[in-house]
């Protein structure tokens, strides 16, 4: 589902001293996740990165399981979570296919930045409906470039095969939307903070 790790250990570093682009935005998506976050809950999180968000929804839950294709990312994260001494999250390095869970046995997962980046999206939206219990939630952050840059996927291929940008899938909103709810879900909050943002979605599994 994910593409090669060799870009993101490349840029892991700098990917980590980068600031958030937008970070009204980005508090934003926070305080709506911890809505849906209670103390007893189990939590996925792939695609995490170096950790950043998964380390501050950490108090809020349980335990988060956290995964990337990228080992030196996880490194970064994991010495976060030892520098910040938050022994609930556990970073691995993982790839969706990887990725072993019992159907059912997750209250929440998170996919932030990340399915836009997959080889297949509705194969990943169906592992996470599988994985979680039923009235769990799938918190979504997605680049949906079909609605403002389609031209996009003709010179996209050419970066990423020079090695300056991941391979990035081209789909609308809708189109996202449309691969939630066939998988399953439905829709329970969607926002996007402007004309050509990442789309922000809280899909639930029908209880």
């Amino acid at each position: 589902m994910q593409a090669s790790p060799r870009f993101w250990d490349r840029i892991a570093k700098r990917y980590s001293r980068r600031p958030v682009a937008d970070e009204s935005a980005y508090q934003k998506k926070l305080e709506v996740t911890r809505d849906y976050l209670r103390p007893d809950m189990e939590v996925l999180e792939f695609g995490c990165g170096t950790g950043s968000t998964a380390l501050v929804h950490a108090p809020c839950v349980k335990h988060i399981r956290a995964i990337d294709i990228s080992s030196k990312m996880i490194e970064i994260a994991q010495g976060k979570a030892d520098a910040e001494r938050i022994d609930n999250v556990t970073f691995e390095t993982l790839t969706m296919e990887e990725l072993d869970v019992a159907d059912e046995t997750l209250d929440a997962v998170l996919g932030l930045s990340i399915l836009h980046l997959l080889e297949d999206r509705d194969e990943a939206i169906a592992k996470v409906h599988r994985m979680l219990k039923p009235g769990g939630v799938f918190v979504s952050s997605t680049a949906c470039l079909g609605d403002t840059m389609k031209w996009f996927r003709f010179i996209g291929p050419i970066g990423h095969f020079l090695g300056l940008i991941p391979m990035v899938r081209i789909f609308s909103v809708q189109e996202l939307v449309d691969s939630l709810t066939a998988a399953g879900f439905e829709i329970d909050y969607q926002w996007q903070p402007g004309k050509g943002k990442a789309v922000f979605i809280v899909a639930k599994k029908a209880g």
